[in-house]
């Protein structure tokens, strides 16, 4: 029985809401009750905020083998919110052991899936101009991104285990920087970034 996940290190954010010690006490919980799943959780942050009627928890794993785990919910309290967000987390957590699991895993060279190989480059990207006429985007959540290099099955497991809509990596085949990210018709599609254009 994995037993190590038992009071991994929580860091806890509330936003427009006071902090108690019984949300504190629940979130080391529900942290807690994770302890059977794998990987092996190393911090874990729980980020919680109110704005009017609406409660939202978002949740960050950091685990073993550099892997990290991402879920948020929406719910009409926060103690209901937390538990979506914990029921997403433990999905994804046995989904990724279930993965590792498997024997016939594709070889490195294999597709898991159709990729559909784009070239980015300045040209692709909107143009100065044209931003003038766009409102002014609001960052709701400014982020650090850690760069690694990986294969592109790697980053489609990341992919998979997190909410965000892109993975961008540097490709342990090619040595370029590479965007993969989800279509709507639920297949993926990956970019490769033109150093040229940068």
């Amino acid at each position: 029985m994995q037993t190590a996940n038992v009071n991994p290190p929580i860091t806890i954010t509330v936003r427009h809401e006071e902090l108690t010690q019984s949300i504190r006490d629940y979130a080391a919980k529900k942290i807690e009750s994770l302890h059977l799943d794998y990987p092996k959780i190393i911090e874990a942050k729980f980020i919680l905020d109110v704005q009017k009627n609406r409660h939202i928890a978002e949740i960050v794993l950091f685990c073993a083998n550099h892997i990290t785990i991402e879920a948020h919910s929406e719910a009409p309290s926060m103690y209901a919110a937390m538990d979506e967000t914990i029921d997403k987390i433990a999905r994804r957590m046995r989904k990724q052991k279930t993965r590792l699991m498997k024997r016939n895993r594709p070889h490195r060279n294999e597709s898991i899936r159709y990729l559909d190989q784009k070239y980015f480059t300045e040209e692709a990207m909107d143009h100065p101009e044209d931003s003038t006429h766009d409102p002014e985007p609001f960052i709701m959540h400014p982020d650090n991104y850690k760069l690694r290099t990986m294969y592109k099955e790697d980053a489609i497991m990341e992919l998979e285990l997190g909410d965000r809509p892109f993975v961008l990596y540097k490709s342990a085949r090619r040595g370029c920087l590479t965007i993969i990210y989800r279509r709507k018709d639920g297949e993926y599609a990956a970019m490769d970034i033109n150093k040229d254009a940068l």
